[in-house]
């Protein structure tokens, strides 16, 4: 026999939701297939594009990943985990109950930015930012050019699903957030099928109520998608260097390569341009603070595990 009657038939399909090494993969009639990565390698994640072996009915290997054009992570020291790949944009939900963590989305904006995905930012539950500290938080973001929305899932449903679908478009959108901002509420407003859908996939991967820790993507009504990823409390960006970080701060970028010293870490070094520019009101101070606490913690890091970054 010929090494080419030997040749398994493949095909392509999408994975549209993951627990662990368990998979699943939609081909491009829509038919679904419980899949695990070939061997132990552990490259796989939703979004991705991938080569299919059909095993039993309704089963498959994946044998290979499609390049990507994108891949969001995040990164807890040595431990890195990719969200999602081949999106095109990251949505950051925060609300202002429970209490949310700005650090938190400046996170999520750096690991998009480095990764050179389109942000947009997402205030939700706007009827209950009593304080304004929601709005505040937003109107930081807006002036330093990030896309920005503010809305009331719950109170104005269906002017918050009409403002995001035409913000999203026919793109493929990643959305993260802390545990209780209302991801799952928007989600549901945009996809009306989404618990029918998690049900299925729960029971296809046979995970139970383990599909709160899983990511899934769902099909968005005209064209495009979305993808759900677990709410996490913390955003580490271990896998980006000093470099990168500035480099992925929007109102740090047109001044680097300013500086006096070409290595300058633009923390207490001399004729620094971003120092510079925070003395006559170009920077937000509290956005420096930022940027020496994540170099901070780079620097502990990596005293910890020199392999890093």
């Amino acid at each position: 026999m010929s090494e080419t009657a030997r040749a398994p038939i493949l095909f392509e399909a999408r994975v549209v939701a993951g627990y662990g090494r368990h998979f699943l993969v939609e081909d491009g009639a829509g038919l679904l297939y419980e899949a695990q990565r070939r061997g132990k390698r552990g490259d796989v994640v939703v979004g991705d594009r991938v080569h299919c072996q059909r095993a039993a009915a309704a089963q498959a290997a994946i044998e290979s990943v499609l390049p990507r054009t994108s891949l969001l992570m995040r990164a807890d020291g040595a431990r890195s985990k990719a969200l999602a790949a081949n999106v095109d944009r990251v949505v950051v939900v925060f609300a202002p109950r429970p209490a949310f963590n700005e650090r938190f989305v400046w996170r999520a904006l750096l690991a998009a930015e480095a990764a050179d995905i389109v942000p947009l930012i997402v205030l939700n539950k706007t009827d209950l930012d009593q304080d304004g500290a929601g709005m505040r938080a937003l109107a930081r973001l807006a002036k330093i050019g990030y896309p920005t929305m503010a809305v009331s899932a719950k109170t104005a449903p269906e002017r918050t699903r009409a403002a995001l679908r035409a913000t999203l478009g026919s793109a493929s959108n990643l959305v993260v957030g802390q545990s209780g901002m209302g991801k799952s509420t928007l989600i549901n407003l945009l996809v009306p099928q989404a618990n029918a859908r998690t049900q299925e996939y729960s029971t296809r991967l046979n995970l139970g109520r383990q599909t709160t820790t899983a990511s899934r993507l769902f099909p968005l009504e005209g064209g495009g998608d979305i993808i759900d990823t677990p709410g996490f409390q913390a955003f580490g960006l271990a896998h980006l260097d000093l470099q990168q970080l500035a480099a992925a701060m929007p109102e740090f970028a047109p001044l680097l390569g300013r500086c006096r010293f070409n290595d300058c870490r633009h923390l207490a070094e001399p004729d620094c341009a971003i120092r510079a520019a925070i003395a006559v009101g170009q920077i937000d101070p509290a956005r420096h603070s930022f940027y020496v606490e994540l170099a901070a913690e780079m620097d502990a890091l990596r005293k910890r595990d020199p392999t890093l970054p």
